[in-house]
């Protein structure tokens, strides 16, 4: 099953699919190390729902939710 990042709930792990943001976008999530194949789990969600809080890589990311609604996931 397939969602989107933005789409986790709290602790749902995920492998990441494809980044289909462009421009600016895209290249920030690669320089962030949001490429396909990478393992993703969602840490925390902000109170109202923006940002959120990843880890990847083994280290602790926040992407707002603009960024994570471009991020397309295979559910574990």
């Amino acid at each position: 099953m397939d969602k989107y990042l933005n789409e986790f709930s709290i602790n749902e792990e995920g492998i990441v699919k494809k980044v289909e943001a462009e421009g600016k976008i895209r290249r920030r999530l690669f320089d962030m190390g949001v490429t396909a194949n990478t393992p993703i789990k969602l840490k925390k969600i902000a109170p109202l729902g923006d940002p959120i809080e990843v880890v990847i890589r083994n280290y602790e990311l926040t992407l707002r939710k603009e960024e994570a609604c471009k991020v397309l996931m295979e559910v574990r």
